[in-house]
């Protein structure tokens, strides 16, 4: 796990705020989880949502129910790694982007982060505003405008704590499913319908659209920075077993809070296939128009008024955890950290002043519109969120034992090949759509640049990790070229060294050199004394010298023999002649020796060349093991 001081942590005013490390059992313990998935479920059933369900039952019935289920399968596994690299890493999503890619494509990627997270709040923005239009009759424009007051709602629930916040908007997706639940009892859809919906079928032009658009708003990519902070709220023990606990009671918590999101998502499109499109009103693209038709189809005035309670708090829902994510973006890609009251003022009116736009030039009708393009926009976004959590997930140098299986790895990257896939068809036919119309050549020069550079941020993006793991792989190849491989050691037991040969040179080195010699022994080793005589006549005469250095020196070794024995040691001693190293490896090999001791007098320069280096000649034409003794 990653360590980082307070200024750089995830959500810092909350995070490690709720202790999980208390020693709770049962479902106390599993209750201190519950919380970040619903924070990140509000998400999956925004304004976005509800204009992108309504189109879809209304226009093509039960069909793309089936697109629903993949989404939310798509999204229980994205979340869930989003949840893991939190955990394990202690890091969010953009903070890992930073740390793993160079300053000018975590530029980009943080350009798309706040692209998506205002398209996001444009369409909570636009979902509010229409909400409160339903039902108190204000105009949408006003309530585009009142909509900013709720920046203190979150300030305030901010200040209340993470618990606070996380009661509060399980109370609103509580709201949200039980009015849909009622007037899904009212239409009474048919079940065989709803049923057959849940097979997959081809899509054409029209229903891509807004499968794209159903996939955008269902697998947002703000969540997937939002989740990765949120499980941080927790505070986990460092060791493998709280880690792995906690990856479990989330992805629960993630399955139990996703699949209530797909339920009202699938409630909206049925509703809207049961009521508009079986009764051959399939031009119903509007939520107001939607609003509108409840009550007559249905034959109540309860229906439309729990419509729009719903549609307000799954805009306020979505809405505070949009500020959170844009919080995440910003100081995980910036290191920027900002008077909250402001980043919560600036997100809301990049929002809002599009909104106006729009409603001030096209009017009302043009809003529902806009609410499908922003999750058109939130959809072309996703690669660029999936591919690189999935690169860091599956990464066993900061996963560690962490690190997702081939077979996760194989789902995950299927997902990102459908979600890139989806997108660029919808691009390419989009663009060519655009290229052929009679649209001026500025526009279209604007056009291949911005797909030129969407294009090289997506390559650059996919490619950089490659080549780090790449880079990597040369360097320690490098590193086994130079060093060879790394040895396992399994084979650290020796035979016992029955006959050491030690090099004397009648110094007080010997005296060092035998005391090592005897270290290295047992009681029926044999030690073998060794001198070389370097006399001029011993070139000449060699064994049959018989001068008085020789015989000093034969002395000398039977007087170290004769002392060891008074030790209860057995030693032999050999004299050579002239040649030093030849003479030491010659009486090394005829004595049999399986291990030599010499001391070495740590000389160096101009000294080597006058005594020789007569160790390193010695070791390197020994098939023995050799120990250097220094004074």
């Amino acid at each position: 796990m990653d360590s980082k001081n307070n200024s750089t942590l995830s959500l810092s005013e909350v995070n490690a705020s709720v202790d999980t490390t208390l020693g709770k059992k049962g479902w106390r313990r599993f209750l201190a989880y519950v919380g970040p998935a619903y924070l990140v479920s509000v998400g999956y059933m925004d304004p976005g949502n509800w204009a992108t369900d309504l189109q879809g039952g209304a226009r093509f019935g039960f069909q793309l129910i089936w697109v629903l289920l993949m989404s939310n399968l798509m999204a229980l596994l994205l979340q869930s790694l989003s949840a893991r690299l939190g955990i394990v890493r202690r890091k969010d999503l953009a903070q890992a982007n930073r740390d793993a890619y160079p300053p000018l494509i975590n530029f980009g990627l943080y350009v798309l982060a706040e692209a998506a997270i205002a398209a996001c709040d444009l369409a909570e923005v636009l979902g509010m505003a229409i909400g409160i239009h339903l039902l108190t009759g204000l105009p949408i424009l006003w309530g585009t405008v009142i909509t900013v007051l709720d920046t203190f709602l979150f300030l305030l629930l901010q200040q209340w704590g993470i618990r606070k916040m996380e009661a509060f908007i399980i109370s609103l997706v509580a709201i949200i499913g039980t009015c849909f639940l009622v007037q899904i009892l009212m239409a009474q859809p048919p079940l065989g319908a709803v049923a057959q919906g849940l097979v997959p079928t081809a899509l054409n032009n029209e229903a891509l659209y807004i499968a794209v658009g159903i996939i955008g708003a269902t697998v947002m990519p703000h969540n997937l920075y939002l989740h990765s902070a949120l499980v941080q709220t927790r505070k986990i023990a460092p060791d493998k077993k709280s880690i792995r606990q906690a990856l479990k009671f989330n992805f629960i918590d993630s399955t139990v809070a996703l699949n209530a999101a797909f339920l009202v998502n699938t409630a909206i499109l049925v509703l809207a296939a049961t009521v508009f499109y079986q009764n051959g009103l399939t031009d119903v693209a509007k939520i107001e128009d939607a609003h509108r038709l409840l009550a007559p189809m249905l034959g109540n005035q309860l229906a439309p008024t729990l419509f729009a309670i719903a549609l307000i708090a799954a805009g306020q829902s979505s809405t505070l955890t949009g500020t959170l994510a844009g919080q995440i973006v910003m100081e995980g890609y910036l290191h920027l950290r900002i008077n909250p009251l402001l980043r919560r003022l600036l997100t809301r009116l990049i929002a809002i002043v599009p909104a106006v736009v729009v409603i001030l030039v096209k009017g009302d009708e043009a809003v529902d519109d806009l609410l499908v393009f922003s999750q058109v926009i939130l959809s072309l976004q996703l690669g660029f969120a999936v591919i690189p959590l999935i690169y860091f997930v599956s990464d066993k140098k900061t996963m560690g034992s962490f690190a997702i299986g081939r077979w996760t790895q194989l789902g995950a990257w299927l997902i990102a090949a459908i979600l890139v896939g989806l997108n660029a068809k919808l691009v390419g036919e989009e663009a060519w759509s655009f290229w052929v119309s009679e649209s001026a050549a500025w526009q279209k020069a604007l056009l291949l640049l911005g797909l030129f550079l969407f294009l090289a941020l997506f390559i650059s993006m996919c490619v950089w990790p490659l080549l780090q793991v790449r880079k990597a792989k040369r360097v320690e190849e490098d590193k086994q070229s130079l060093h060879g491989p790394a040895v396992s050691l399994t084979h650290l037991s020796l035979p016992l060294k029955k006959r050491i040969a030690v090099t004397l040179d009648f110094t007080d080195l010997d005296q060092q050199a035998i005391a090592h010699a005897l270290s290295q022994g047992q009681g029926d080793t044999v030690f073998i004394l060794i001198h070389v005589v370097e006399s001029p006549s011993a070139s000449y005469l060699k064994n049959a010298l018989d001068d008085s250095e020789s015989r000093i020196d034969q002395s000398r070794l039977e007087q170290y023999v004769a002392q060891l024995s008074a030790m209860g040691y057995t030693s032999e001693a050999h004299l050579g002649y002239h040649q030093r190293i030849q003479e030491i490896i010659r009486l090394v090999d005829a004595s049999r020796a399986d291990l030599l001791v010499m001391g070495a007098h740590r000389h160096a320069g101009l000294k080597d060349y006058l005594f020789g280096e007569t160790i390193d000649a010695v070791r390197h034409r020994l098939r023995i093991p050799v120990l250097i003794v220094n004074d």
